[in-house]
């Protein structure tokens, strides 16, 4: 299979050309989950994936009819994934997750002093005081179990050295493991200061293999052909859960222009997709960008100093027919700025021109900076 038909098949399968996704949950089940680690990546990410994109139906999806729900979970990164696929991706990745989770939590408070039946106590207190309020912030829950804003001291003595309260680190563990859940923040859609309310479990009774091949077949229908490095950079599984999960999956080999062999699903195989021109402004981490660990079919290495970050998270980036070709930028006035790295054609390039003043009237009086910048998104903004 020709990096070309991979392109084709990312523009079509990851709703990027031809008809937008009717609704928030089929946008995300296009890509598998919407990276969530900034919060406004959820909107842009499903803004560019929805026929009729607006603030309103994302929100809608997320706090009211909960088609789609928030977890930490593959890579410990934050996701938004089709409600319907929670107890798979709950059960492969995101309670390995919380485990690691409450158990480097328990080994901070044990340093600041805190016994077993101390924090047991403060965690009674804490879901007792979110189940009487209903929904609150850290802050007010704070507030009502005072010992909570006992401050943690992370990475002690490192140049990222950080302070974080007792309340606010036990949230984000009892939310890995499922017990609270976010719920709208306290500010604007871009906002990261959610309120919390406690979660409706998901009941389960899949085993974690079966689990995992689930998952993994999620991720060849969405990403496909991929490599077994690419499966397991994606999960963060093992390499042996990685090749079990694999051999429980019907899939056909096919040689990519890169020299390594891809896994594809098999009805896949066939498909040869040819879509109309198309561009997208992707915000930071979206999914189409972070979906492989080898990238040359999409992205020339020669962007990669550009459009990452020293720790490999790409911010926004231009697209046009499956290939990445620069990339943009909110400025403080709110105007979209941007940057093509690669001449895309004439054609192309008054499609990106469009495309940005379309995204410029869309976000309107909110301004997005991405937590994780990158040297273009920075020089951007800045002009």
């Amino acid at each position: 299979m020709s990096d070309a038909q991979r392109r084709a098949l990312l523009g079509v399968r990851h709703r990027l050309a031809g008809p937008g996704a009717r609704t928030v949950a089929e946008a995300a089940e296009a890509v598998v989950g919407l990276h969530a680690t900034d919060p406004a990546t959820v909107f842009l990410s499903a803004a560019a994936r929805l026929a009729e994109p607006t603030v309103a139906e994302v929100e809608r999806s997320l706090y009211e009819e909960h088609t789609v729900t928030r977890l930490l979970c593959m890579r410990r990164t934050m996701f938004v994934v089709p409600t319907p696929l929670v107890p798979v991706v709950d059960v492969s990745t995101a309670r390995a997750v919380a485990a690691r989770e409450r158990r480097g939590f328990v080994a901070e408070v044990h340093k600041a002093g805190w016994s077993d039946a101390r924090l047991a106590a403060a965690e009674r207190l804490l879901l007792a005081a979110l189940a009487e309020r209903g929904e609150a912030t850290a802050v007010r829950l704070t507030a009502d179990v005072p010992e909570l804003r006992e401050q943690l001291v992370l990475a002690p003595g490192k140049s990222y050295e950080s302070r974080i309260s007792v309340g606010s680190r036990l949230l984000r563990v009892l939310a890995a493991e499922g017990a609270v859940r976010r719920a709208r923040p306290s500010g604007a859609w871009t906002s990261a200061r959610f309120r919390w309310t406690l979660a409706e479990p998901h009941a389960t009774d899949l085993a974690p293999a079966e689990a995992r091949s689930r998952l993994a077949r999620e991720y060849l229908a969405a990403f496909g052909p991929v490599t077994v490095e690419d499966v397991k950079w994606w999960t963060g599984w093992t390499l042996t859960d990685t090749r079990r999960a694999l051999a429980a999956v019907e899939t056909v080999e096919v040689d990519l222009d890169d020299g390594s062999v891809g896994l594809l699903l098999p009805e896949d195989h066939a498909r040869a997709p040819s879509p109309e021109p198309w561009v997208a402004l992707l915000p930071s981490l979206d999914p189409s960008s972070m979906g492989w660990r080898r990238r040359g079919f999409y992205l020339d290495p020669e962007l990669v100093p550009a459009l990452f970050d020293r720790n490999g998270n790409i911010g926004p980036t231009v697209w046009a027919d499956g290939r990445v070709i620069g990339g943009w930028a909110q400025r403080a006035d709110g105007r979209v700025a941007h940057r093509l790295l690669v001449d895309p054609g004439a054609e192309a390039r008054a499609r990106v021109a469009a495309t940005v003043g379309e995204l410029t009237a869309w976000l309107g009086p909110a301004r997005v900076t991405p937590t994780f910048r990158t040297p273009l998104e920075r020089e951007l903004a800045a002009d």
